[in-house]
């Protein structure tokens, strides 16, 4: 009986086992692309379509030319991206964020206020808010959705609120105290 019950149990595991790996096959074969694990290749073939072989991805923590000097905040407009550098001009911290739909012009400003916590332009209760420009009657600043919430702002709407996660909030506000440069870059 011993010998009958290990051929079970070996016929169980190969079955097992078989199926395990069908499976997995079946997930890497669904993977979309922008998850899928990009495999090096000696040839061309390997450069995806409209792009060329030397394109390097973006490093998060490469500050911006053009950005200035020493301490900052740097916004980037276009990139949607804001960098933490410190005075050895090194980026501590870079992260993503939802751009208002007021936008101050490329150049370099100053912190002016700060709150802890209140109501956003838009209603939603936001928190660190660490404004430092002011167009056409709008203030600009960034700022944490108390509810983690980085929606697009409503075109109709003129904010100034450039969102950003709360952990990032934090973070800025520890950074960017009264008078702290920021540089905004296209």
């Amino acid at each position: 009986m011993a010998r009958s019950s290990s051929g079970v149990v070996a016929g169980l595991t190969a079955a097992a086992l078989a199926v395990v790996g069908f499976l997995a096959y079946q997930a890497s074969a669904n993977v979309p692309d922008n998850l899928a694990s990009k495999r090096p290749s000696a040839g061309p073939s390997a450069t995806a379509p409209g792009a060329t072989p030397s394109a390097k991805p973006k490093d998060a923590l490469v500050v911006p030319a053009d950005s200035g000097t020493g301490m900052r905040v740097v916004y980037a407009l276009g990139d949607r991206r804001v960098w933490l550098v410190g005075a050895d001009e090194k980026a501590q911290r870079s992260f993503e964020v939802m751009p208002s739909t007021v936008s101050p012009k490329p150049g370099s400003y100053a912190v002016t206020s700060r709150s802890g916590s209140v109501p956003g332009s838009d209603g939603v209760p936001i928190e660190h808010v660490v404004r430092f420009a002011s167009v056409d009657g709008v203030t600009v600043g960034f700022s944490a959705a108390v509810d983690g919430s980085m929606a697009s702002p409503d075109p109709a709407q003129k904010t100034g609120g450039v969102r950003m996660q709360r952990a990032d909030g934090d973070a800025l506000w520890v950074f960017a105290t009264i008078g702290s440069k920021v540089v905004v870059v296209p």
